[in-house]
Order: C-alpha cells, then sequence, then structure tokens
C-alpha cells in the first residue's frame, strides 16, 4: 500500500498550538500552521495505521529566529507522506494511531511486553491486541549510527507497507 492522505478513525482529532512572538517579543499562538494534524493511511489495506506529523525540525539547536523553524516544518509537511520515520540532523515528533488496541512492543518473536521504556536504536514493533483504537506519540531524534562488534546497523522498516527510508 502507499501513503494516502486519506484516513479516518473514531479517535479524536488532534490539535497542534504553536507558541512564538509577536513583534514586541510577547508570547502567542502562532497562525504559521493549521491547528490541525492530518493523518494519512500506513499499512496493509485491510487494517492500515494513521501517521500525522505533528512537528519536525531540521537541525539541532533549532533555529526559531524570524520562525525559521515554521518555515522549514511547513515544507516537510507538504511532503509528509514522502518523509521516512526519521530525520537526520534533526527531529519527529509524529502520533500513530493503531486499529485495535492494548500496543505491545515486539523486539523478537517471542518478546512481547507492553510499553513503558523508551526505546534506543533498536529493532522493534507496536502491535494492537484489544478491540479499540490506540493513539501513541512518538518524539524521534536522530542519533548516530549504532555498532555491534564493529557491525554497523542501518534503519530497517520490517517491510512496513508505505514508509519511506529516512532521509
Amino acid at each position: 500500500m502507499t501513503a494516502t492522505d486519506e484516513f479516518n478513525n473514531p479517535l479524536p482529532q488532534i490539535h497542534r498550538f504553536i507558541t512564538g512572538h509577536d513583534k514586541n517579543g510577547k508570547s502567542v499562538y502562532s497562525d504559521a500552521l493549521t491547528e490541525t494534524v492530518s493523518f494519512w493511511a500506513v499499512g496493509p489495506r485491510s487494517n492500515p495505521a494513521g501517521f500525522g506529523l505533528a512537528y519536525t525540525t531540521a537541525s539541532s539547536p533549532v533555529q526559531l529566529n524570524d520562525d525559521k523553524d515554521l518555515a522549514e516544518f511547513a515544507n516537510e509537511n507538504e511532503q509528509r507522506t514522502k518523509g521516512g520515520l526519521a530525520k537526520r540532523g534533526g527531529t519527529v515528533m509524529r502520533f500513530v494511531d493503531y486499529p485495535r488496541t492494548e500496543p505491545h512492543l515486539c523486539t523478537a518473536p517471542s518478546a512481547v511486553t507492553t510499553p513503558s521504556r523508551s526505546l534506543r536504536g533498536t529493532m522493534h514493533q507496536w502491535i494492537n491486541h484489544s478491540d479499540s483504537w490506540a493513539r501513541m506519540l512518538y518524539v524521534l531524534l536522530d542519533a548516530a549510527v549504532v555498532e555491534v562488534n564493529g557491525q554497523r546497523l542501518g534503519e530497517e522498516l520490517g517491510g512496513m507497507e508505505g514508509v519511506p527510508n529516512s532521509h
């Protein structure tokens, strides 16, 4: 399945509130981005998950002057179905809506657990095992390539349909 800009489910709409500064330096809500987060379908046509891109950054530290980060994100958001899971040199904040709930983490075929910890560069997959939808928020940070016993580990999407490699 290819990623599409159409995805609906019974979960509430996500609202994004971005702050910034007016010309006098006072805190205000920015109107540079739409308030709602658009979701698109990812995965098998018969039971897809939904991806919703809430915010990304292109570098660290983030350049907030003149709303440069918002302009970069607006461009990234226009291409949201073409971006990978992570952003090289930056960060990604993404919502994922899963059909059926109670997400479980699979780090190996026999290792299943409920979510409770941060994952650091490991292969894993989330699975829903109950009868309602679930929503998770992921914050992905760029990291140096992981090496184990001198072998460099790369990104492995495990056959996720509609998700391009990170760039």
